[in-house]
C-alpha cells in the first residue's frame, strides 16, 4: 500500500465534498467514478482508502466522499445517488424500507470500532468524569431550557453557564449517542449549538471554557492539543474508564463504544471498480483504521466482509435499529438479513 501523507480533515473534507479539482489540483484523467456519502465519523477512514486507491490505480478512478451524516447519506443512497454510503450506526427499519422502496438492496461491512467521546475545554478543571445519569441531565430533552448551568447537574460544579455542542439530526453518532444516554434514539434537547461538520463542534469547545460536546473518537485524538476527553463511568464497575483502543478492545468503555460501517449498493458491486474498491477497502483497512485513530476489527472480521461482499450476503445484522453496548465479538456473531 503506498503511504500517503494526509492533509487535514478540514481541508479533505471541502475537496472530498466537491471533487479534488475544485480546489485547484490536476486535473485528474477519471475514467469511472465512485460517490460516496454518508458519516462524518466514518469520513476519516473511507478518505484515507480513496486517497490510496486512487493512488494505487493512477487516478483512472476518481472517488468522491461526502458528509452529510448518516441519516442524510442513507437518503442519498437509497435514493440510488450513491455507490457506498459511510455510517456510524446500522440503518434503521424506515431507511429499509425507503431503500426497499427504490429497489435498492445492499450490503453491510463493519470496517472499525469507535469510542464514541464526549469532550471538553482543556481548562475545564472541575470534570473528573461522567455517569450516564450526569450526560442525561444536561441532554434529555426535558433539560431544554431548564439546565443551562453545570452546577443543576453536579451541586459541586461552577455555577456558570452550560454550552453544549453537538452533531445534528442527520448524525449517526446524534442517534446513537442519545440512544445509550436518554434511552431513545433523537431523543435530545434541541437548544444546543449543533453541526454534520465534526470540525466546527471542535472550534466552539475550544473556544469556550464552559463548552462540552461530544463526536467521533478520530476527531478528538487530531485535536486533543485543543480538547480534554471526559472519563466516562462504567454502569457496571463505577470506575471512570477514558477512551482508547484498549478500554474498546477490552469492553470497558461502556455504553459509547460503538461498531461503524460502510453500505455497499448491491447493483453498484457489478461495476469493477466498486469491486475494487471495496476489496481494497477490506485489505487496507486494519492499517488505515489504526492511522485515523480508531479501532480495527479482528483481521478475520475483514476476511469475512470480503467473503460476504463474494457471496453478495444481502442485509443488516442489527434488525433496523441500534444495538447500544455490542462487543466486537458479539458483532461477529450476528447475522444479516434483509
Amino acid at each position: 500500500m503506498q503511504s500517503i501523507a494526509r492533509k487535514p480533515w478540514s481541508v479533505v473534507a471541502v475537496a472530498a465534498t466537491l471533487g479534488w479539482a475544485a480546489m485547484g489540483a490536476a486535473p485528474v484523467q477519471a475514467q469511472e467514478t465512485i460517490k460516496i456519502d454518508g458519516s462524518s465519523t466514518v469520513f476519516p477512514i473511507t478518505e484515507a482508502v480513496a486517497e490510496d486507491f486512487q493512488a494505487s490505480k493512477k487516478n483512472k478512478v476518481r472517488v468522491t466522499v461526502g458528509i452529510s451524516g448518516t441519516g442524510g447519506g442513507f437518503k442519498k443512497f437509497c435514493r440510488g445517488e450513491t455507490d457506498i454510503s459511510d455510517a456510524s450506526r446500522p440503518i434503521l427499519a424506515r431507511e429499509m424500507e425507503e431503500c426497499r422502496k427504490q429497489g435498492v438492496q445492499y450490503i453491510e461491512l463493519p470496517v472499525a470500532y469507535d469510542a464514541l467521546t464526549v469532550v471538553m475545554n482543556p481548562k475545564n478543571n472541575w470534570i473528573k468524569g461522567l455517569t450516564v445519569a450526569e450526560l442525561k441531565k444536561m441532554w434529555e430533552p426535558a433539560a431544554q431550557g431548564k439546565v443551562l448551568k453545570w452546577n443543576q447537574v453536579n451541586g459541586q460544579w461552577p455555577d456558570q453557564p452550560l454550552k453544549l455542542f453537538g452533531p445534528g439530526a442527520d448524525s449517526g453518532t446524534f442517534d446513537y449517542f442519545t440512544e445509550a444516554v436518554n434511552g431513545r434514539a433523537k431523543a435530545s434537547r434541541g437548544d444546543f449549538t449543533a453541526s454534520e461538520d465534526d470540525n466546527i463542534l471542535v472550534q466552539g469547545i475550544a473556544r469556550d471554557i464552559n463548552g462540552l460536546g461530544y463526536f467521533g473518537y478520530a476527531y478528538y485524538f487530531e485535536n486533543k492539543d485543543k480538547l480534554k476527553a471526559v472519563p466516562i463511568i462504567n454502569p457496571r464497575t463505577n470506575q471512570p474508564v477514558e477512551p482508547s483502543a484498549e478500554a474498546v478492545m477490552n469492553g470497558t468503555y461502556q455504553p459509547l463504544a460503538r461498531p461503524i460501517f460502510i453500505y455497499v449498493n448491491a447493483k453498484a458491486l457489478e461495476r469493477p471498480e466498486i469491486r475494487e474498491f471495496v476489496e481494497y477497502y477490506m485489505k487496507n483497512a486494519e492499517n488505515l483504521v489504526k492511522e485515523v485513530k480508531y479501532v480495527p476489527l479482528p483481521a478475520k472480521a475483514y476476511a469475512h466482509n470480503v467473503e460476504v461482499v463474494t457471496k453478495k450476503v444481502l442485509g443488516t445484522k442489527f434488525g433496523g435499529e441500534n444495538k447500544v453496548g455490542l462487543t466486537i465479538e458479539e458483532l461477529m456473531k450476528l447475522e444479516a438479513k434483509l
